[in-house]
This record gives structure tokens, C-alpha cells and sequence, in this order.
């Protein structure tokens, strides 16, 4: 006779966690922790109790996890100098809280600190969740950065100058740094097509970033890579 049976434990962070076991008549069992959907850890065999609760504590959220949870529903409710106490506390007790660095992070360029958010960005571990965030937010501060002419200035003398291409150049980077995507995509675009050494690749390094900041979903990132590609390789 086979049978099989089915165990759920607990919660990881905001999603469920759940670890299988199944059982046949050879009698020994499979479990497996799933977090978000990805298998996270596994063992075969029965394990006692306090085995059992020592596997799961290394998954479930400490304490720390759970002030940072409080610190970012606090910065979204834009109670900011609560949400940067405690993110602040979490790190004198563990200078590598990959959450809390994030936190500090997104404050830091709120308030327009570039250095210090990218202090904060940099030390998250390349194996963190929050990595991909540290990334996209890095991306946009590098694109921020480029900015050093007014918008409306810049369009003129390009409209003027059609074929100056450090013109060009110079507008893609301040639409950037305002989120205006799709033009400066367009911009740095026409630039790889023109004379894609100029600055040192430095046109398609940032489409690239920008691709960062859109993540891999977004229709832009999409429509603009297909293109640079047609681009890159004709």
C-alpha cells in the first residue's frame, strides 16, 4: 500500500512558507522549504523537535526582520525620521542588515545624498533579496549624477545643432536624471547609432542602466533592447 503526506509550517517574511514531506511505504520521508516559491532547503529522514525547530528558525524572520518590515511601512506612510530611527537601530546592532541598508539607502537619496546612499547600497550582500533593489537604486543615482544642464536649454541647441552629438548626449543624461525614460532611451539610442564610441561606449552603458532602473518587465526595457541589439549586431 503507498500513501503520502503533506506538511505546512509557518510564514517567511510577507509570503508563506511551506515544507513538504512525502512519505511511501519505503518509510523515508522528503522535506523540502519553499520560500516565495523557490525551494530554499531540504533534508531527508525524521528529525526530533528541537531539530525540526532549529531548521525552521534558520528561515523564519529574527527580529531585526521584523523592525526593518515596521521601518519600511513607516517610510511608505512617510512617517520618515521614525522609519530612519529605526532603520539607524537595526544597523548598530548588525552593520550588514541587507534590509535596513536598503532603507537607509532610499532615504539617503530622498534627502539627496548621493555618496551616502551609495555607501549604504554598496555593502548589501551580493547574495541578498535586496540585492536587486541595491542595483536598480544604484542605477538610477549613476543616472542622476549625469544631469548638469537645463532640459529646456538642451533641447534648443540640439534642435539647433541637430549633428552635435555631445549636445545630444548631455540631454539624454538630464532626461534621465528626471525620469524620462523613453526620450533619453531614444536619445542615447540615436547616439550608438551615430558614433557608438563617443564617451566610451558611454550611450549604450546607459541604456543599459536605464534597463536596470525599468527592471527586466517593463515595456521600455523590452522595446529599447530589441533595438540596441538590432543595433549592436547589423
Amino acid at each position: 500500500m503507498r500513501f503520502r503526506c503533506w506538511w505546512t509550517f509557518g510564514l517567511l517574511g510577507a509570503a508563506p512558507a511551506k515544507c513538504w514531506g512525502r512519505s511511501w511505504k519505503q518509510g523515508i520521508p522528503a522535506v523540502k522549504l519553499f520560500k516565495d516559491g523557490d525551494l530554499a532547503s531540504e533534508f531527508t529522514g525524521a528529525l526530533p523537535e528541537p531539530m525540526l525547530r532549529e531548521f525552521l528558525s534558520k528561515f523564519l524572520p529574527s527580529a531585526a526582520d521584523k523592525q526593518a518590515e515596521k521601518a519600511t511601512e513607516l517610510e511608505g506612510e512617510g512617517k520618515i525620521s521614525q522609519a530612519k530611527a529605526l532603520y539607524q537601530a537595526i544597523l548598530e546592532s548588525d552593520l550588514n542588515h541587507a534590509k535596513a541598508l536598503v532603507g537607509m539607502g532610499r532615504l539617503a537619496m530622498s534627502e539627496g545624498s548621493q555618496n551616502a546612499a551609495l555607501e549604504y547600497l554598496d555593502k548589501i550582500s551580493l547574495v541578498a533579496d535586496e540585492r536587486k533593489e541595491a542595483d536598480r537604486l544604484i542605477a538610477r543615482l549613476k543616472l542622476q549624477g549625469g544631469a548638469a544642464q537645463n532640459e529646456a536649454a538642451l533641447r534648443e541647441k540640439v534642435k539647433a545643432e541637430p549633428n552635435n552629438i555631445a549636445a545630444r548626449f548631455e540631454l539624454a543624461q538630464a532626461l534621465a536624471s528626471v525620469e524620462k525614460y523613453e526620450e533619453a532611451l531614444n536619445e542615447f539610442l540615436s547616439i550608438v547609432k551615430t558614433d557608438r564610441a563617443f564617451q566610451d561606449d558611454g550611450a549604450r552603458k546607459a541604456m543599459i542602466q536605464i534597463f536596470e532602473v525599468l527592471g527586466p518587465d517593463d515595456p521600455l526595457t523590452d522595446k529599447y533592447r530589441s533595438e540596441l541589439a538590432r543595433v549592436l549586431f547589423s
